[in-house]
């Protein structure tokens, strides 16, 4: 996948990434039983949708007998980070403290997950100084 013109996933697209991140690889059928069950999708929109995954590069396939086998090009973390990234730079102006601060004042978070949240910038400081 060429950094220069970096690709995101559409809702759906990232509903089947998903569910492959999950498996780890599968057939198109695996992937389909695998949606939600409020997703309703014929077989072969399933199959379209991973073919059209697989022609932005975001999955592989491998032919099993008369199925295929598909699995993901790039690990979940990496997906997230890219996503991240992108949506500092385009709607934090690149300031991803003001992605955070959006996050934490947005949310209803519990002193726990604050917490979580405190000892992973700790962690990091910690880290950093090393």
């Amino acid at each position: 996948m060429s950094d220069k013109k970096i690709k995101f996933l559409t809702e759906v697209e990232l509903e089947f990434m998903s569910r492959l991140w999950d498996l780890g690889e599968a057939t198109v059928r695996e992937v389909q039983e695998a949606l939600a069950p409020a997703r309703k999708l014929a077989y072969t929109s399933a199959a379209t949708i991973l073919r059209i995954l697989e022609q932005k590069g975001f999955v592989t396939s491998t032919k099993q007998g008369k199925t295929f086998l598909y699995s993901a090009t790039l690990s979940k973390d990496t997906y997230q980070s890219r996503s991240l990234k992108n949506l500092s730079e385009k709607l934090f102006d690149n300031a991803p403290a003001t992605l955070v601060a959006r996050l934490v004042d947005d949310y209803d978070l519990s002193e726990e997950a604050l917490d979580e949240i405190r000892a992973l910038i700790d962690k990091r400081l910690r880290d950093d100084k090393r």
